[in-house]
């Protein structure tokens, strides 16, 4: 009737990450990437470790979708130029190398892209952290003749 303990965590968690995805901003949207596929292929790892067969295969399969349908299709080839390209290699050198691991039960295959994963995560965030430069202000003009401005042969000392 009320559903298991578990569903309704899994309830609060979706509407948490959907909240989060609403509420973020581009830049927060890829770390939110990095961190579902880095999330999927511990899943991974750990049903791999205690022969999920059909669990490692999903989790695989969802970090593969991340990786291919976020993140790769998240560069812009056009204004990346070397940077994205060399990126759109590296998801296709993950993706390939995960269904490796799916196929051959190679938890060390997992380790090299989830640590390949979180260097780029690193760097992005680092990347996120910098702050905009501060444009100068621009210097208030001085007016020589301004009529409101207090003209000391007017003062009158008492």
């Amino acid at each position: 009737m009320f559903g298991t303990l578990n569903s309704g965590a899994n309830a609060y968690a979706k509407v948490s990450v959907e909240t989060g995805v609403a509420a973020a901003s581009p830049h927060k949207l890829i770390v939110m990437l990095f961190d579902g596929a880095l999330a999927a292929i511990a899943n991974a790892n750990a049903q791999m470790k205690f022969g999920d067969i059909a669990g490692k295969g999903k989790s695989i399969s969802k970090a593969i979708s991340i990786i291919d349908s976020g993140l790769r299709a998240s560069l812009d080839k056009s204004a990346g130029g070397s940077i994205a390209a060399n990126l759109d290699s590296l998801y296709e050198y993950m993706s390939n190398r995960l269904l490796q691991a799916n196929l051959h039960n190679q938890p060390q295959l997992l380790d090299e892209v989830s640590g390949l994963l979180k260097d780029l995560k690193a760097s992005w965030e680092a990347i996120g952290e910098t702050p905009a430069q501060p444009q100068p202000a621009a210097p208030t003009p001085v007016l020589q003749n301004d009529p409101l401005a207090p003209h000391t042969a007017r003062l009158v000392k008492a």
